[in-house]
C-alpha cells in the first residue's frame, strides 16, 4: 500500500507532472516577481519564497498537484509591516506564521472546512477568476499593437493545439513560440526582464535578523495570525477545488501542517511567506500534473530556470503570460453558475453572489468568504428554523390540552415555538411532548420556560414529557422555572 502511494504519487507519469511542473514555473516568475513589488520587497524575497514553499510542501502537503508559492493575497498583507520595520520583520513573521499553521493543524482545525458551503466556494472560484483577469489589465494597457497580437496569438494557441495534439501542454508551446517570435523578430514587447531582476545566486540558510523578545513579538504576531488565517483558508479552498477537478481527496489536516512546514523554510532563506494559488494549481492539473513531482518540479525548476536560464527566461515577452492567465481565469470561472442562478435556490444564488462582490471589491479573499460562511449560516437557521410544528389535541373529556412538537427549538424557531400555545384557553391541564423535539441552545430553554411560566400564570397546570437526554441536561442545567412543582421531566419515550 504504501509503495503504490509513493508511485502514484511521484511515478505515475513522470513526463506530464515535469512538463507540467515547467509551465507552472514559468508562470511563476512573473507572479513571484509582481508579489514581491506588491509587499515592498527584492523581486528575491518572492522568488526564493516561491521555491521553497513549493518543494517543501511538495513532499509535506496534503494535496497532490496543488501550487503552493508566493501570492497576491498574503502579500497585501505584508505592506505595512515592510514598510514600518523592514525585511528582517517579514521573515521572522513568516517562520511564525509557519509556526502557527504547524499547530492549526495538530490540532486539526482543517475540519472546519466542512462548515464551507458549496455556493461559498463557487463564489470564492468566480471571485478568484475575475481578480486574475483583472490583475492582467494593466499589462494589456500597457501593451502596443504588437503585445495584443502576441496575446491573441497565445489565446489560439492555447485553445486550439489541443484539437491537434495533446503531448505537450499547449500553454507552454505558446510561450516558447511567442518567445521565439519576439528573440526572432526583435520585436520591441515588455518581457519577464523589465519587472525586476532576476537572482544569481542559491538562497542561503540563516535566522531572520531581529531581536528576539516581547517587543519583537509584539510586532510580528498580528501580521503572522492574519497570514496564517488567509493562508489556511485559501489553501483549503483550492484543495476543495483541486479535489473536484481530479476526482480525489485530501488531507486537509496533513495540508495545514505541510503549509506551515514550507512557509517555515521559506523564512529561513530568505524568502516571503505564501499558499496555495488557484490560478498556478489549475494551470498544473490541466497541463496534466496529478501528482507530487509537479509541485516539485515547479519548484525546482524555477530555481534552476532564473539561475541558470536567467538571461533566456527575461527574455519572455510578459504578452505570453498574459494569455496564459487569462487562459487560467476562463477556466477557472464557473460557467455553469451563471445559469444556475435561475435553477438554485434563490438563498444560494446570493450567497454565491455576495461572496464574490466582498472579494472583487476587497481584494481579499478572507473576508468574501467570512460573509458568504455567514449568509449561508443565517439563511440555514432560518430554514431549519421554520421547520417547527406544534399539533395540539384535547384529551381526558376536555380537561386536558396536549401539544405536541415537531422540530428543532433553538434561537431560530423560539418565537414561533413561544407563539404556538393558546395560554388564555381555559383548560386544567397541560402536557407538551417533546418527544420529536429536541432543544439546542439556551435560547430555547428561555423559551420553554417562558411557555411554561405563562400557562402556570393562568392557573394551567402543565407537564413537559419527552425531553430526550441531552434536552433534559439543558433544562436542568439552565431553566428556571421550578421543575419539580406541576413539571414533570422524562426521559424520550
Amino acid at each position: 500500500m504504501f509503495l503504490s502511494s509513493i508511485k502514484a504519487d511521484w511515478f505515475s507519469n513522470i513526463r506530464n507532472e515535469l512538463l507540467a511542473g515547467l509551465v507552472v514555473a514559468l508562470a511563476l516568475i512573473p507572479e513571484a516577481i509582481a508579489f514581491s513589488i506588491i509587499a515592498g520587497v527584492d523581486p528575491r524575497v518572492g522568488l526564493y519564497g516561491s521555491f521553497a514553499i513549493a518543494t517543501v510542501i511538495a513532499f509535506t502537503g496534503g494535496r497532490p498537484a496543488m501550487i503552493s508559492a508566493a501570492t497576491g493575497a498574503m502579500a497585501l498583507l505584508m505592506v505595512t509591516l515592510v514598510r514600518d520595520h523592514g525585511l528582517e520583520y517579514l521573515l521572522a513573521a513568516t517562520v511564525l506564521t509557519g509556526i502557527l499553521q504547524m499547530i492549526a493543524g495538530v490540532v486539526r482545525l482543517g475540519a472546519l472546512m466542512r462548515f464551507v458551503s458549496r455556493s461559498v466556494i463557487t463564489g470564492f472560484v468566480n471571485a478568484l477568476a475575475i481578480l486574475i483577469f483583472l490583475a492582467q489589465i494593466p499589462e494589456i494597457a500597457m501593451a502596443s499593437t504588437t503585445g495584443y497580437a502576441m496575446i491573441l496569438g497565445g489565446l489560439g494557441i492555447i485553445y486550439l493545439l489541443p484539437y491537434i495534439t495533446k503531448a505537450v501542454p499547449s500553454p507552454l508551446v505558446a510561450i516558447v513560440v511567442l518567445t521565439g517570435l519576439a528573440m526572432g523578430l526583435g520585436l520591441d514587447v515588455r518581457t519577464v526582464g523589465d519587472m525586476g531582476l532576476l537572482p544569481d545566486s542559491l538562497p542561503v540558510l540563516a535566522m531572520p535578523q531581529v531581536p528576539l523578545n516581547l517587543e519583537t513579538l509584539q510586532i510580528i504576531f498580528p501580521v503572522a495570525l492574519t497570514l496564517t488565517a488567509v493562508g489556511l483558508l485559501e489553501s483549503m479552498m483550492t484543495a476543495t477545488i483541486v479535489d473536484d477537478l481530479t476526482d480525489t481527496s485530501s488531507n486537509k489536516n496533513r495540508e495545514c501542517v505541510g503549509q506551515g512546514l514550507a512557509n517555515v523554510a521559506a523564512g529561513f532563506v530568505g524568502g516571503m511567506a505564501g499558499c496555495a494559488m488557484i490560478g498556478q494549481s489549475v494551470i498544473n492539473v490541466k497541463s496534466g500534473g496529478r501528482g507530487r513531482l509537479s509541485t516539485l518540479a515547479s519548484g525546482v525548476l524555477l530555481l534552476g530556470m532564473i539561475l541558470f536560464l536567467g538571461d533566456w527566461v527575461a527574455r519572455i515577452p510578459m504578452a505570453a503570460l498574459v494569455a496564459v492567465m487569462i487562459m487560467v481565469s476562463i477556466g477557472t470561472f464557473s460557467w455553469a453558475s451563471i445559469t444556475g442562478l435561475r435553477e438554485h435556490p434563490w438563498n444560494s444564488s446570493v450567497v454565491m453572489l455576495a461572496t464574490v462582490v466582498v472579494v472583487v471589491a476587497t481584494h481579499d479573499l478572507a473576508k468574501g468568504v467570512l460573509v458568504g460562511v455567514l449568509l449561508s449560516g443565517f439563511f440555514f437557521a432560518n430554514k431549519v428554523g421554520r421547520l417547527l410544528a406544534v399539533y395540539s389535541t384535547t384529551t381526558d373529556e376536555g380537561r386536558v390540552r396536549e401539544y405536541r412538537v415537531l422540530g428543532q427549538v433553538f434561537f431560530a424557531s423560539a418565537d414561533r415555538f413561544i407563539a404556538s400555545f393558546d395560554y388564555k384557553e381555559v383548560i386544567e391541564r397541560v402536557r407538551i411532548d417533546v418527544s420529536s423535539a429536541h432543544f439546542w441552545d439556551i435560547t430555547a430553554v428561555s423559551a420553554l420556560d417562558r411557555v411554561v411560566i405563562k400557562f402556570r400564570r393562568e392557573g394551567t397546570d402543565v407537564e413537559v414529557i419527552g425531553l430526550n437526554a441531552a434536552s433534559a441536561t439543558m433544562v436542568d442545567r439552565f431553566a428556571l422555572h421550578d421543575k419539580s412543582d406541576g413539571v414533570e421531566l422524562l426521559g424520550a419515550h
